[in-house]
């Protein structure tokens, strides 16, 4: 009987693996070879040679690593190295170019069957040419803008050959925004959050309590119902201005805040405009921030003086939003034409209303004097929500809500209306978002060129319905006004109008109300975790992310104050 003996095994002592080289492996070149890999088979002879890599029906191989011919194959695999130079690969050792064919005379082959439209042979080959052909000219369509390529890049957006008229697509992804607010060094980060889990937020809220209405209303105007592009209506400028008062400076919700609170319960303070923001911050695109103030029991969500959330965007969700050339005589900036929209709104709520048919509410409006004149005709109602979610939590979060005007019903009562205004400006230029002329379009296809807004202003719509829907207003009134001249930005005339109701036109935008409240109640129940002090809760201006940071008591007073002092001045 043979013995067997055991090979010397050296033990390595700097760690797994082999200790040296052995010699009869000495000159073999190196594989690579990852852990990582899916081992899978050793040769594979299914295929001829010349063909791998290769389709065997004439069309490139899948790029995922399938095996030729065999598109759905089990084993997908990509082996690790398998770009690299193969030392293992036979090689001829002749050279085969130098031998070539006697009679190099070329044949014509004869066809036969039919032809097809395309020149190309009948029968299934020639079929599967056409489709080849025809899958070619997709993938080239949907670079280019073919006939199915430019509805899907461009969102449905009108307009055939993308790859020219947006050559500067490129440049797109590469502006870079400034943040609303400039971070300062001490300040700490607390929290990240990112949109794809604010939209995975859900809550129900039920029916507000009413606290009190403040104001004044005016009834709206039924005659701008029949303004159309054939009848259009300048739009004037009046000498009426909102104000847009922050949280920390309402007279009312300062006095419902020094009030004692319930045991165990728990306030939050806030406008309509700032929850409007927080309901839809999954959508927002351009930078906003929001400052919040934990003092006890209570929390207060503010605004800065001349904060972004003051003024309306202009196409924020385009594909190609306005940009910013550095041109300070631009009138089609983002900043000019928020500043122009912010105007279009202002005038158009107080000029589609009839000052002589006012309704008085319950109080004066608490932000203007009796003795004062230019009041302006708007109504607010403070309402309370109720954000508890087990029978031991009480929080209640009360907001400052906004309508505009009123209108009689059916049954002879009063209904409280919102009344909002889009803006068209140069559909040519730059940041248009493909919008059609209002003056051709708007009454024969209002429908296209209320979708195009929604694309186009996706997040400033939905803000506008959940703000009316917090202010509990039976119907939204949109406005659709336009500059008289394209070049000119202190002109404008109302094209028509278009009255909805909130809870329908948030249907049709796939606005779901439950998911703001959500977001609502993740920032709020964040908030009142912490402690007393002051923070910020910003909007990264390139990333669809919040951050909220904990900054000195001190932060945003002394621009305030400097900003005071100008005014005096």
């Amino acid at each position: 009987m043979s013995a067997f003996t055991l090979p010397s095994v050296t033990d390595s002592k700097s760690g797994w693996g082999p200790v040296g080289l052995s010699a009869q492996f000495r000159d073999i070149p190196y594989a690579p070879y990852s852990k990582a890999d899916k081992l899978g088979r050793i040769a594979d002879w299914s295929a001829p040679e010349g063909t791998q890599g290769k389709d065997q029906r004439g069309g490139a191989a899948d790029q995922r690593g399938n095996r030729p011919g065999f598109r759905n194959f089990r084993d997908n695999y990509v082996p690790f190295g398998s770009n690299a130079a193969n030392a293992f690969n036979y090689q001829h050792t002749e050279d085969e170019a130098s031998f070539s064919v006697v009679d190099n005379r070329s044949t014509q082959k004869k066809s036969t069957g039919f032809k097809s439209a395309a020149g190309q042979r009948g029968g299934r080959g020639g079929l599967r040419q056409q489709g080849q052909q025809r899958a070619q000219f997709q993938r080239l369509g949907a670079n280019r803008g073919g006939f199915g390529g430019a509805r899907q890049q461009q969102g449905g957006q009108r307009g055939g050959r993308r790859g020219y008229n947006n050559w500067r697509d490129f440049d797109r992804n590469q502006r870079v925004r400034d943040a609303s607010v400039k971070v300062g060094s001490e300040w700490s980060m607390l929290e990240e959050i990112e949109f794809a889990r604010l939209n995975k937020l859900q809550f129900e809220v039920n029916d507000p309590e009413d606290i009190a209405l403040y104001g004044a209303v005016a009834t709206y105007d039924k005659a701008y119902d029949r303004v159309n592009t054939k009848q259009e209506k300048i739009l004037q400028q009046v000498d009426r201005e909102r104000d847009n008062v922050t949280t920390s400076e309402d007279p009312v919700l300062t006095n419902l805040a020094a009030e004692p609170a319930a045991e165990r319960e728990q306030r939050v303070f806030a406008t309509d405009s700032i929850i409007g923001v927080l309901m839809t911050a999954s959508r927002s695109v351009y930078p906003w921030d929001i400052v919040i103030t934990r003092t006890g029991d209570k929390v207060i969500f503010d605004t800065r003086e001349g904060s972004q959330l003051d003024y309306v965007s202009v196409n924020e969700n385009s594909s190609d939003p306005p940009m910013d050339t550095g041109d300070k005589d631009n009138v089609n900036s983002p900043s000019a034409l928020s500043l122009e929209a912010t105007y279009i709104n202002t005038n158009f709520a107080a000029q589609v209303v009839n000052n002589e048919q006012v309704v008085e509410l319950e109080n004066a409006n608490p932000f203007y004097g009796a003795d004062e004149e230019s009041v302006p005709l708007v109504g607010y109602r403070y309402r309370k929500f109720d954000l508890s979610t087990t029978e031991d939590e009480d929080i209640s979060l009360f907001i400052r809500t906004e309508v505009d005007a009123v209108v009689k019903s059916a049954q002879g009562e009063d209904s409280y209306i919102t009344v909002k205004a889009l803006n068209e400006f140069d559909t040519r230029a730059q940041g248009a978002g493909g919008a059609m002329e209002w003056r051709q379009k708007l009454d024969s296809q209002r429908g296209a060129v209320v979708a195009t807004e929604m694309k186009n202003n996706s997040c400033k719509l939905a803000r506008w319905v959940v703000q009316s829907m917090l202010a509990g207003a039976d119907h939204l009134k949109l406005g659709f006004v336009s500059r008289t001249n394209p070049k000119d930005a202190a002109r404008h005339a109302i094209l028509g109008t278009q009255i909805c109701r909130p809870k329908e036109f948030a249907s049709q935008m796939n606005l779901q109300i439950t998911n703001g409240w959500g977001i609502v109640k993740t920032v709020v129940d964040l908030a009142l975790k912490l402690p007393e002090g002051k923070y910020v809760l910003v909007k990264d201006p390139n990333k669809p992310v919040i951050r909220l940071y904990s900054v000195p008591k001190d932060t945003f007073e002394e621009q305030e104050e400097t900003e005071a002092v100008e005014e005096t001045a």
